[in-house]
This record gives C-alpha cells, sequence and structure tokens, in this order.
C-alpha cells in the first residue's frame, strides 16, 4: 500500500469512498454527494497546508486524507482541519493511520501548528485513530446534526504540530 498525493485520476475513487458516507454514514453531515467538482477544487487548491492523499494498492484507491483551512479568516492560516476516510471494505487494514502519519507530516513541513478534526459520535474507530495520532479530544457539541433521523453530537479533536 502506497500513501501518495492524489491526482484528478483519483477524484471518482475519491467521490465514491466519500459518498457512501453522505448516503449511509454520520462522518459526514452532507446530505447529498457533491459534485465531482467539489473535490477539483479542494485537489487544485494551492494554500499551504492544504493536501489531498490517497492511500492506493496496486492502482486502487483504497482511502483518503485531507487537509484543509479550519476558517477563513487570515490569523487561523497556520490551523488546518483534517479528514480520513477509508472504504468500508479496507477498514481495520491501517489505512487510517498511514494516511494520517502521511498528512501530519506534510503538515508539519509546511509549518503549520494545529491541526483539528471533527468526529461525529458515536465512532469508537475514529477516537482511537485520533488518538493514536496524537490528538487529544477538546469538547463535545451536542445535537449539532440531524441525519438519518436522529440528533448528533460531534467531538473535537486537537493535535499540536510544533512547540507551543
Amino acid at each position: 500500500m502506497l500513501v501518495r498525493s492524489a491526482t484528478s485520476a483519483d477524484l471518482p475513487a475519491i467521490k465514491t469512498i466519500y459518498d457512501v458516507q453522505v448516503r449511509d454514514g454520520v462522518a459526514t453531515f452532507d446530505l447529498e454527494p457533491p459534485p465531482l467538482a467539489y473535490w477539483e477544487a479542494r485537489l487544485g487548491s494551492t494554500e499551504p497546508g492544504d493536501h489531498v492523499l490517497v492511500a492506493d494498492e496496486e492502482g486502487v484507491v483504497l482511502g483518503y486524507a485531507y487537509s484543509s483551512a479550519y476558517r477563513p479568516r487570515p490569523a487561523y492560516r497556520h490551523t488546518r482541519e483534517t479528514s480520513v476516510y477509508v472504504d468500508p471494505a479496507a477498514l481495520g487494514r491501517g489505512l487510517g493511520r498511514a494516511l494520517y502519519d502521511e498528512l501530519l507530516a506534510r503538515l508539519r513541513a509546511d509549518g503549520m501548528r494545529t491541526a483539528v478534526a471533527v468526529v461525529a459520535l458515536p465512532n469508537p474507530g475514529s477516537r482511537g485513530l485520533h488518538r493514536a495520532c496524537g490528538f487529544e479530544p477538546v469538547g463535545v457539541l451536542r445535537d449539532v446534526g440531524f441525519k438519518h433521523d436522529r440528533w448528533i453530537d460531534t467531538e473535537w479533536w486537537q493535535l499540536a504540530l510544533a512547540e507551543r
């Protein structure tokens, strides 16, 4: 398995993995799958700290990770929000950790100071991944999402990428 920068050829596979969570899961609060143009814009970002990576096994994309702006205001420019998604058929194989290890290394190399992530609850797998990667839980927002006919809490996680 290889973790590498995504290319435009990877975007349909990334979209397919994400669309499963849109339709069936709660890892995203999107209610409709975004068009391919959404992923093209994410891939095309030239902002420092913005990355899209894939876990590639013999040419098949089994997962992806990305980092993007935490908030649009310039004072937040050294903070990136991170996300990892893995094809349900490939869960439990260490892809999430491999993707995060590479993504966090790139963020450090870019001079980013903080990474944040949001986990919809309950999600023991995602919580375990974030904890294993050094993130710390910093708070829970109750009933902030409504999907699949239920209210969902989210938990914020934070990782210091540089010395404080």
